[in-house]
């Protein structure tokens, strides 16, 4: 309000639990029922993980799917309902670089991130009659923010000890920038990321036996630092 000419009637803000399902409905109803429409959603709700598979809990993967997945899709539904009714919108959805490829300790974040992808990917092809409805999918590599405090960890009771040096991850307001560009652009897919992370999302794309060799060798190193606790993790996402 202090640096742009919005009045308080322009900001809505919202509550919102991406795992009661039941409320979605109702919040959309009411940014409506405030504003009239919605010309964009940005999912961009979720958590990730740090955890070997071996070690780690059922629950936590069935919180994982919960949240990331059927919590985003669950919105979704509901304010696409209004712009087919408009025949217009924009989803955003941010998903990650893991649900390009696969990393060790992160099997339900990179199973949740390769649905999400999965999901808008097939989506998209059932609106082609709406082409001013955009489904645009965000996939960025390591950046700069809070969610390594709060991953899911072997069980849903305990939390990480340390999130570890964030200096070498992408700035979080270049991120924010790029996505901007991307959603104006309507691209239907940007990675966001620096290198080597990006190389990475190339030769997983194009030379996948390469980057299962490639991968295996840094998942050995990666778990054994993990083990002993020499290197703090690091997450791959927003």
């Amino acid at each position: 309000l202090e640096i742009s000419s919005l009045s308080e009637n322009d900001i809505l803000v919202l509550r919102l639990d991406l795992t009661d399902r039941s409320s979605h409905e109702a919040a959309t109803n009411s940014v409506l029922k405030h504003f009239g429409k919605i010309d964009v959603l940005v999912n961009n709700g979720g958590r990730s993980q740090r955890s070997l598979f071996v070690d780690t809990n059922l629950d936590v993967y069935n919180a994982i799917i919960e949240l990331n997945y059927l919590g985003t899709i669950s919105l979704t539904k509901y304010v696409l309902n209004h712009m087919i009714q408009r025949k217009k919108g924009k989803i955003v959805t941010v998903s990650s670089v893991m649900g390009i490829m696969g990393a060790p300790l992160a099997t339900g974040y990179c199973a949740s991130k390769h649905a999400l992808q999965g999901f808008f990917n097939s989506l998209r092809t059932e609106l082609t009659d709406y082409p001013e409805i955009s489904i645009i999918q965000i996939c960025p590599g390591p950046v700069q923010s809070q969610i390594i405090q709060n991953v899911f960890t072997e069980n849903l009771a305990k939390s990480i000890e340390s999130s570890g040096d964030q200096s070498h991850k992408m700035p979080t307001d270049r991120c924010a920038r790029l996505t901007l560009v991307s959603v104006a652009n309507d691209v239907q897919e940007a990675w966001i990321s620096d290198h080597p992370y990006l190389a990475v999302c190339y030769l997983w794309q194009y030379a996948p036996t390469w980057a299962w060799w490639l991968m295996n060798r840094m998942g050995k190193r990666r778990i054994q630092n993990f083990k002993s606790g020499i290197v703090s993790v690091h997450c791959v996402s927003l």
